[in-house]
């Protein structure tokens, strides 16, 4: 069953592309027409795209792994924030930090650096600083919890990207291809598709366009994680049963020891 469909996504003005003279000729093959200069994308495209990267995406979730969301776009990085943690994925919304994959030990470092200096305000070790030394900690704090907050749960690689403009986020995307990371992306008819692994042809610049697709995948990513809780459930339920049928056999095999004696002296 299709997870969106082609009047939701009309609705949403997800078929409106760019202007004509800022096509990329890549973006040819989900093209559906032109139309006052402007190129159309061809939606019933996007519905079995939307599908396709919302069934992969459900599996990485299922498989307990994180996706990494990014949308620095000023009209699109609200709904990206909420859409991200209502399942409890990783966001970038702010600026993406050069290196935030290719040098993630770094990055780590910058996070722990935020909890450190929580610490030390929480145990009283910064009450002895002056006014102004304490605001330079508490604006470096704030300046962290902007840019790093919303990855502070990243303790590893996440194991795909989920992009919002791939021509705004080409670094991103980049680092992503080079670490062999997959890449979701939703690609407007000004962008190259190439470095992507699952295209999502849609506009890129409205957020009723955006909203609509991640509602979508983000259904599928909370179907992961609620079908990966089931299966755990069951484990745990299978190992106990498991574990009760080693303990009976157990059981069953001292009895017959504590019986057999008693049986040897009936016969004698």
């Amino acid at each position: 069953m299709s997870r969106t469909n082609f009047d939701m996504l009309l609705q949403a003005g997800c078929h409106f592309g760019h202007l004509r003279r800022k096509w990329n000729p890549a973006m040819a093959p989900y093209i559906y027409t032109e139309r006052n200069g402007i190129h159309i994308i061809d939606l019933h495209k996007t519905v079995a795209k939307i599908d396709e990267a919302a069934e992969a995406l459900k599996q990485i979730a299922k498989s307990g792994k994180k996706i990494l969301f990014v949308a620095t776009k000023k009209q699109t990085k609200d709904v990206v924030a909420e859409k991200a943690a209502s399942v409890n994925m990783p966001y970038v919304i702010e600026r993406w930090p050069g290196g935030m994959l290719t040098n993630f030990p770094t990055i780590r470092k910058a996070v722990k650096k935020m909890a450190n200096i929580d610490k030390l305000m929480n145990d009283g070790t910064y009450s002895n600083l002056s006014k102004r030394e304490l605001l330079q900690v508490t604006r470096q704090r704030a300046k962290l919890e902007k840019n790093l907050g919303s990855i502070a749960d990243l303790t590893r690689l996440p194991s795909a990207l989920f992009v919002i403009d791939v021509c705004k986020e080409s670094i991103a995307v980049k680092e992503a291809n080079r670490l062999g990371i997959p890449v979701f992306g939703i690609v407007d008819t000004n962008s190259n598709p190439k470095d992507i692994d699952f295209i999502i042809p849609a506009n890129d610049d409205a957020k009723d366009s955006v909203e609509v697709i991640l509602n979508a995948c983000c259904a599928a990513i909370a179907e992961g994680i609620e079908e990966r809780k089931v299966e755990k459930a069951d484990d745990k339920a299978a190992e106990a049963q498991a574990d009760e049928a080693a303990e009976g056999k157990k059981r069953s095999a001292r009895k017959a020891r504590k019986d057999a004696p008693a049986a040897e002296a009936t016969e004698e």
